[in-house]
């Protein structure tokens, strides 16, 4: 069983430890200050001896480094360093996850945590459901206030029998009945069941920020966040995005989110009409005859793209040939064909790349683009050539 420094100990990453038994890359100590990872935090990495760790995980109750290409025998004693700047990122990471949640849950009680990753290149939790950007913002605001009053961070361990684990955000069905519940508290805000490492007071936060949030499927949604420099640096980076996009839009920095959602609505309605406008335009287009085939050869500006793969399929189902140009600030080209003389995916890729677009997809049914939208005729008129061509 190894002895595990970092439950006493988070910020001790330099230690001795004599080796235990090598199998291969593997490698136990008496003793290690490397956190083997738990509770959505990943493990630590750093050195023996010199030999670079790259995994530490648990093994029943022994905890194995991973030390490749190691020449240490059991018995040896050694010298061994966890990389600090990543386990404090970690400490940091994990810490905030703790504050930044309980902070969303003040807004959302119902809220409920499903996931939760910390690792020094992303860190997000999880939870059950959407929030408001506003719900967001307040959450931030308190949790930063936290940080400013430099509330301490202790754990401490609870017995399962416990009344005062009812107050604590916990889930005893992950925890084995023969497991030490260990519980970190956030000055009075906060009390959950954790096995993770964390710093000893908020102010090590320095500052936290949420840079983005995601769908995460089935499972809600995915909140990033950033703690220390590497916040100060995302909050410095959004707003200068957001002043930049004020100043094209040409408002007030107060005014701007609903500056942005009247455009938006503007665009979708754009694009309804667009694909109205592109349905008419293709209904009305009549097809040639070559050979017996039906061919629809049409170029509509600013065609909606789903208007034309619509008409081209309505086409291809009836044992003809669509071939249809969108003109917009670039080409962007669909062939379709119900007739096996027209192989779709070469006749695109022989046609457009003469004028530096490409295409892809089945014999029946492609698609490319060509980065020129004055071609267009031209383009157009190639195609028609090469679908004469094949079905002569």
């Amino acid at each position: 069983m190894t002895d595990e420094i970092f439950r006493q100990d988070g910020y001790l990453f330099n230690f001795e430890a004599e080796v235990v038994s090598v199998k291969g890359d593997d490698v136990v100590l008496d003793v290690t200050a490397f956190y083997p990872g738990g509770g959505g935090q990943v493990c630590d990495t750093g050195s023996i001896r010199d030999h670079r760790v790259t995994e530490v995980r648990y093994e029943g109750k022994d905890i194995v480094h991973v030390v490749p290409g190691n020449d240490l025998e059991k018995g040896d004693m050694v010298w061994c360093s966890v990389d600090w700047d990543r386990r404090f990122d970690l400490m940091q990471g994990h810490t905030g996850e703790h504050l930044l949640f309980c902070s969303l849950h003040r807004q959302c009680p119902e809220l409920t945590i499903k996931k939760i990753y910390i690792s020094p290149e992303s860190k997000y939790v999880i939870v059950d459901r959407d929030l408001s950007w506003d719900q967001i913002r307040a959450a931030l605001s308190f949790a930063n206030q936290a940080i400013r009053d430099n509330l301490p961070v202790t754990r401490t361990t609870m017995d399962r029998d416990d009344p005062e684990l009812a107050k604590v955000r916990i889930k005893l069905d992950r925890i084995a009945e023969d497991e030490e519940i260990s519980v970190v508290a956030i000055g009075d805000i906060d009390l959950s069941a954790c096995s993770g490492i964390h710093v000893m007071e908020t102010s090590e936060l320095e500052f936290i920020t949420v840079d983005r949030k995601v769908s995460a499927g089935k499972d809600g949604v995915a909140i990033h966040f950033k703690v220390g420099d590497a916040a100060k640096d995302a909050a410095t980076s959004l707003a200068m995005s957001a002043l930049e996009m004020i100043d094209t839009i040409g408002c007030k920095a107060e005014d701007s989110p609903r500056a942005v959602a009247n455009m938006k609505r503007e665009v979708e309605l754009d694009r309804r009409l667009l694909k109205s406008a592109s349905r008419d335009i293709l209904s009305g287009a009549r097809a040639a005859e070559v050979n017996g085939c039906p061919v629809l050869a049409l170029a509509v500006p600013g065609g909606d793209r789903n208007a034309l793969a619509e008409a081209a399929e309505s086409m291809r189902s009836r044992g003809g040939v669509a071939a249809l140009v969108s003109v917009g600030e670039t080409l962007s080209v669909v062939l379709a064909s119900g007739n096996k003389a027209v192989d779709c995916k070469a006749v695109l890729g022989d046609v457009l790349k003469p004028f530096g677009g490409r295409g892809g997809g089945k014999p029946d049914f492609s698609q490319g683009g060509v980065p020129d939208a004055s071609s267009a005729e031209d383009v157009l008129a190639a195609l028609k050539e090469a679908v004469s061509k094949a079905l002569i």
